[in-house]
């Protein structure tokens, strides 16, 4: 460790400063009892600052890292700084407010101007230190906002973490901050051995300190997908109660209970998140309510699972009636991954309309302001489409098609002048390819071309598959197996049709569209048993439906049989 502890310090601006942190003594503060901030959860950060007040607000910001609320854990860092200006980890912390990793954002110029005002040079921060342990954090950052592209500097970063943690392995703070690190890796698409590596720390906390809010939150992290959300389910019910002042704490809980098909959950938590259930804008000061919005999105896909269509409906109705301003976010308190209101809007609307199948609803023709951007273009092109394909408006989904395909073409190209190669960038066009050929498919079934359809939907379920897993309502908009399977029991392939089904309910656990498509190929395919079971899974989880919904009888009366 030491050879390798030299080797790295001799590319660095601070390297005899790491070394004293890689080969001095092994911590740099002793352990305190946690602080519990109520709302928040609670730490234990042992720091030094010749301020009581100053370490109780830096402690504040540090839990709202930890929740990524970002610029209210940058707003309780300059109150530390003010209150001790020479508290080097308050600067490191408003430094760190401007590094959003898990959602590959991140703004340098922001974190580099905090750092300029601890002092002109590294070397200048550096002597302000006050422990070589909190000059280890100091080095990170520097790491983070130094030179180079943000995937070199994030690995950089990472693995100056690394050496931290094992460095003060009695530092639960630079055990969780290495977690993220490694989570901030993915450049927008999930890497799961890294995520795995994540999990073993921030569990390895977690266990310990159930109340820590990064603890729980990594752990979420590390394990919302269906392959291993069993393994974040403590921490999802231990996050919502230590937090529950944080709104993306609560919302946060719900990417387990999406990846396990827990609907009830799901709602519950986002209501929460997004104040719909009565609990008022104002629980997190600075924060303001929208009906768009990722918590939203995840609500209103959430109802309409339940067939709660009446609520779904309401909710889609305000988003685009704020979308239809032309106004987003602007405000940094009202961070939010999906900031762009139209996106959203139009996201929130073809989910709702896929999944409810209500394609004469005057919903099914709605035409916003679409603009040039590609996210909502593509997207919006896609779902308008394919509603009018399965209405049999075959004129209106062949323009559709022609307007996605004109649109599939201007991201790529847009892509190309920008050289853009990102893995973020390669998946949008990987799924803007997928749902083209969902739309043709269902164009070539409509036409009678059979052989062709069933190529072109398996095509589509082959790009997908391809495709990281990506947490919340699916990213392609129909699942391309659940669309194969249900062409395939039109066509009277009943068997391959329980296949596709199944496959989809692998990554979209208890998805209704799915679960009644399993019960009918089951049925069709002879299998009674399994047809049984499979309805009275539906039936749970539309226990709460709207009445008179479609197939809301047929559920119950066939999982009763």
């Amino acid at each position: 460790m030491k050879d390798a502890a030299i080797r790295l310090a001799a590319d660095t601006r601070l390297g005899s400063a790491l070394l004293l942190i890689l080969l001095g003594s092994p911590l740099g503060g002793q352990a305190t009892a946690p602080t519990t901030i109520p709302g928040l959860g609670a730490l234990s950060f042992p720091v030094t600052t010749a301020s009581q007040p100053a370490r109780e607000d830096f402690l504040r910001g540090t839990l709202l890292l930890h929740l990524f609320h970002y610029p209210q854990a940058a707003t309780a860092f300059r109150a530390a700084e003010q209150l001790d200006p020479g508290f080097t980890m308050a600067y490191w912390g408003e430094a760190m407010a401007f590094n959003w990793g898990v959602w590959n954002e991140q703004y340098p110029d922001s974190g580099r101007a905090v750092l300029a005002r601890l002092g002109s040079t590294p070397a200048v921060r550096a002597a302000k230190a006050r422990s070589p342990r909190e000059l280890g954090y100091l080095e990170a950052v520097e790491l983070l906002y130094g030179p180079g592209t943000k995937p070199h500097r994030d690995t950089l970063y990472a693995a100056a973490m690394d050496r931290l943690s094992n460095a003060y392995p009695q530092d639960d703070e630079a055990k969780l901050f290495d977690a993220l690190a490694l989570l901030g890796l993915n450049q927008g698409v999930r890497d799961v051995p890294t995520y795995q590596r994540a999990y073993v720390l921030a569990h390895d906390v977690f266990v310990r300190h159930p109340d820590h809010p990064g603890a729980s939150h990594y752990v979420i992290h590390s394990t919302d997908d269906p392959a291993h959300a069993t393994m974040g389910l403590d921490a999802a019910r231990a996050l919502a109660k230590s937090s529950p002042a944080a709104e993306h704490a609560q919302h946060m809980t719900s990417h387990i209970f999406m990846a396990l098909g827990m609907w009830d959950d799901l709602v519950v938590a986002n209501e929460r998140a997004t104040h719909a259930d009565g609990s008022g804008p104002d629980m997190m000061p600075g924060m303001h309510a929208y009906y768009c919005g990722h918590g939203n999105s995840w609500l209103d896909y959430g109802y309409v699972a339940q067939a709660r269509i009446t609520l779904a409906t309401r909710l889609l109705e305000r988003c685009q009636a704020q979308a239809a301003t032309g106004r987003d976010r602007t405000r940094a308190e009202d961070i939010d991954p999906d900031a762009s209101m139209l996106f959203s809007a139009v996201s929130m609307w073809s989910h709702w309309l896929i999944d409810t199948e209500q394609w004469a609803d005057p919903q099914a023709r709605w035409q916003p302001a679409i603009g040039p951007a590609p996210g909502p273009r593509i997207t919006w092109r896609f779902a308008h489409g394919f509603a009018a394909a399965r209405r049999g408006d075959m004129q209106t989904a062949r323009a559709d098609l022609a307007a996605l395909q004109v649109a599939r073409a201007d991201a790529i190209g847009r892509a190309a002048k920008a050289n853009d190669t990102s893995p973020e960038t390669i998946q949008d066009q990987k799924r803007t390819e997928a749902l083209e050929l969902e739309l043709r498919g269902l164009i070539a079934l409509s036409d009678g071309k059979q052989d062709q359809a069933i190529a072109l939907l398996r095509s589509s379920t082959t790009i997908e598959d391809s495709m990281p897993y990506a947490f919340g309502p699916p990213n392609v908009d129909k699942p391309s197996h659940e669309l194969l399977g249900e062409a395939l029991l039109q066509l009277g392939r009943a068997t391959d049709a329980v296949a596709e089904f199944r496959r989809t309910l692998k990554d979209t656990p208890l998805r209704p569209v799915a679960l009644r498509g399993l019960a009918r190929a089951e049925e069709a395919a002879g299998m009674t048993d399994e047809a049984h079971a499979t309805w009275q899974s539906l039936a749970a989880v539309w226990h709460g439906a709207d009445p008179g919904w479609p197939g809301l009888d047929e559920a119950r009366l066939k999982a009763k049989q």
